[in-house]
């Protein structure tokens, strides 16, 4: 290839108006294959042309703009990429083919036609050379592309330095479990546990699980549950509530973040009762996270960048969201027993449902409301109702903090029989703020009502609670509203239902052989 560059060069054919410029000195960059000969470059954005040594005539075009995908060939040699450009104008179609699929292409071609000093230059090429255009020019440099395996390309030291290229490849971390660590990293003190394939499915609330490995560890067996989500489930719930990759969740109200994790496919609350040889394991601690396939906006590769080796490493199908819940349980034992029967017992923890809202003014005023689930119709009565003031004497002296709020005491007749059942403030009230600085008394200050402080707070805001003790109209509840700087005339009142939606499930796990793990779609 060598020579027939060097001829084309004794040619006199200037090739820089088609993209190709050989004037002055070019340094390397980064991404500058190692044992490089550069031919030509665009003059723009670093991007370059050359040979690369071990891989013959073979011609790649090298772009530093372009993160993570820096080098591709483009012709098998300089006498084909001649007749490429014959067929395409400009070396930019060429290098920025691997991006493109044939529509853009071509629109590529429409919107960039030959100006009259390239199409002297294609004039020239054709006249001196006797070469014609190539045929089909696009699928060309496509079938080069995807017969070429670009991790064959050798770099220099430069290229592994993360402050020159922010998508250096990084190793793989080692897989391991450890009983105190998490998804994303260990304590430096545990050894990991070893891992015991197990490959187990079942399906529970209308999910399908997988449980591929226990890990026997020093202090305990830690356990991974694998929640398989559709897609489409996933996009309906994002449409419903007209979500984005990037979302805040305090755009919306308590009360629409309640009926969100109702409606998620991704969210189950779950207590899984892990039973080794008929003796019941204490839950120490856990974590999650999760793969998300179909977020608008990010590509497979980027849903899939925080739980990769996870994903990888049990072989789960990449068409489908996870959740991954990683559980840790200490041994019941002071020695660290043989594993002869494992089992689970799936508990669904309660789901909050906000119900209707209601207003009241003082002792002895009554609201009316039906369960959903049976249609029994309640009343609430309120017992006591007041204006209070909240002691501060032993919060942070630093800041200003909302004091004013309502106590409501009430009973519920019949007696509530659905679950449990709160009720709490639809108002999320006041945060703290600084206290003004006496050298600056007019300094303004900061007031937002986005964070709930409840004296009897929950996931919720602030809620009722139940004395348990018997009055005469029922069992006595207490509900406290939201703090507010300033006395409130009148609060919102909200119900919230507490059910169970499915049932306790309880599955056998071997230790030994299993059936092989969910495949990978094609």
């Amino acid at each position: 290839m060598a020579l027939a560059y060097q001829a084309f060069l004794k040619k006199g054919i200037d090739l820089a108006p088609l993209g190709w410029e050989t004037n002055g000195a070019f340094i390397p960059y980064f991404c500058t294959p190692k044992g490089a000969k550069v031919l030509g470059w665009a003059g723009v954005d670093g991007i370059h042309y050359c040979t690369i040594r071990g891989f013959g005539d073979m011609i790649f075009a090298v772009s530093p703009m372009n993160v993570g995908d820096y080098v591709h060939p483009i012709a098998r040699n300089f006498e084909d990429l001649l007749r490429l450009l014959l067929s395409c104008t400009d070396m930019a179609a060429l290098e920025q083919c691997y991006a493109w699929d044939e529509e853009q292409y071509k629109a590529f071609l429409m919107d960039c036609p030959a100006t009259p000093e390239q199409q002297a230059v294609l004039d020239a090429i054709r006249s001196k050379t006797s070469l014609e255009p190539m045929e089909d020019a696009f699928h060309y440099v496509k079938k080069l592309q995807a017969e070429f395996d670009l991790s064959a390309i050798p770099y220099t030291e430069d290229y592994y330095d993360e402050d020159m290229n922010p998508a250096v490849p990084k190793e793989a971390p080692q897989w391991k479990v450890t009983f105190d660590g998490s998804f994303w990293g260990h304590p430096k003190s545990q050894r990991p546990g070893k891992e015991i394939a197990v490959n187990m499915q079942f399906d529970w609330t209308g999910r399908h699980w997988i449980i591929p490995s226990v890990y026997s560890c020093s202090k305990g067996l830690v356990v991974d549950f694998c929640m398989q989500v559709e897609p489409a489930d996933i996009l309906s719930f994002m449409d419903k509530w007209h979500l984005c990759a990037d979302a805040d969740e305090e755009q919306f109200t308590r009360e629409q973040r309640m009926q969100m994790e109702l409606d998620n496919p991704m969210c189950m609350d779950f207590r899984p009762i892990l039973r080794l040889n008929g003796k019941e394991l204490c839950f120490s601690h856990g974590c999650e996270m999760s793969y998300i396939p179909c977020l608008p906006g990010r590509s497979a590769a980027e849903a899939e960048q925080d739980s990769k080796q996870v994903i990888a490493h049990y072989q789960l199908d990449t068409a489908f969201g996870w959740v991954i819940h990683r559980f840790s349980y200490p041994w019941a034992t002071r020695k660290k027993p043989e594993i002869k029967h494992l089992s689970v017992t799936m508990v669904q923890q309660e789901v909050s449902i906000p119900g209707p809202h209601f207003q009241v003014e003082k002792s002895g005023d009554t609201f009316s409301f039906v369960y959903p689930e049976g249609g029994t119709e309640y009343t609430l009565t309120v017992q006591e109702y007041e204006k209070q003031i909240l002691e501060t004497s032993r919060m942070m002296q630093d800041m200003e903090h909302p004091t004013h709020y309502h106590f409501m005491s009430y009973t519920v007749t019949p007696e509530f029989s659905g679950g449990d059942l709160d009720v709490a403030d639809c108002s999320d009230g006041d945060r703290p703020r600084p206290k003004p600085c006496p050298s600056k008394p007019f300094e303004p200050t900061v007031l937002n009502d986005a964070l709930v402080i409840g004296i009897i707070g929950g996931a919720d805001g602030p809620t009722a609670i139940v004395c348990g003790q018997p009055a005469a109209q029922g069992k006595l509840g207490a509900a406290c509203s939201s703090l507010h700087f300033d006395p409130v005339d009148r609060v919102e009142w909200r119900l919230v239902f507490h059910e169970k939606r499915y049932q306790d499930k309880t599955f056998d796990i071997q230790t030994g052989s299993m059936a092989a793990p969910a495949k990978k779609s094609d």
